[in-house]
């Protein structure tokens, strides 16, 4: 799949089969999510890989019973390093340029897992200290997204998106 038709065939997916993902798939995954840009290349985010269903069921609670990621074999838990940012940043760095990092390698996770015919569905809704409970986070971790990878067992409908003429517009210099 090129680039192109990767972005198009990306969508969220809340169905999965019940078959494991092959380690070298989640080794894919993982190396796009670390070519990822990074504010100062300091790569603000740490990822936690889940494979053990009981701790995915607790999450699932943690992300208020969207019980859709219980069925995934493996659960990416990409989380925000704000002090490893604000060491060279500041507060820019703690406050955006960490989760700016942590998103942005979930978005490079999601092409690659989409390029390798796998499923995923952003979850950004859940209780944060809760997640960080379950998955025993180090302090200062600040859990941004969690991604159930899996293979999957539907193909939703394409959701509309915004024209580009709604969407974008260019600058023009003020008339002097």
């Amino acid at each position: 799949m090129d680039f192109f038709q990767t972005v198009h065939a990306r969508q969220s997916v809340r169905a999965y089969q019940a078959k494991p993902i092959e380690a070298r798939q989640i080794q894919k995954i993982l190396s796009a999510a670390n070519q990822s840009p990074s504010a100062g290349n300091l790569q603000a985010y740490e990822i936690v890989i889940v494979r053990d269903a009981a701790t995915i069921r607790a999450l699932t609670q943690a992300c208020y019973n969207q019980d859709f990621m219980a069925q995934a074999p493996v659960v990416l838990a990409f989380c925000a390093d704000p002090a490893r940012s604000a060491a060279k940043y500041g507060r820019a760095g703690e406050e955006l340029y960490s989760l700016q990092d942590a998103t942005i390698a979930v978005t490079y996770a999601q092409l690659a897992a989409t390029a390798l015919g796998l499923a995923t569905c952003w979850i950004g809704a859940f209780r944060e200290q809760e997640v960080v409970k379950v998955l025993h986070l180090r302090a200062g971790l600040r859990p941004i997204a969690l991604l159930p990878v899996a293979w999957p067992a539907e193909t939703p409908p394409r959701t509309p998106r915004r024209e580009l003429s709604d969407l974008v517009r260019e600058h023009l210099p003020k008339a002097t």
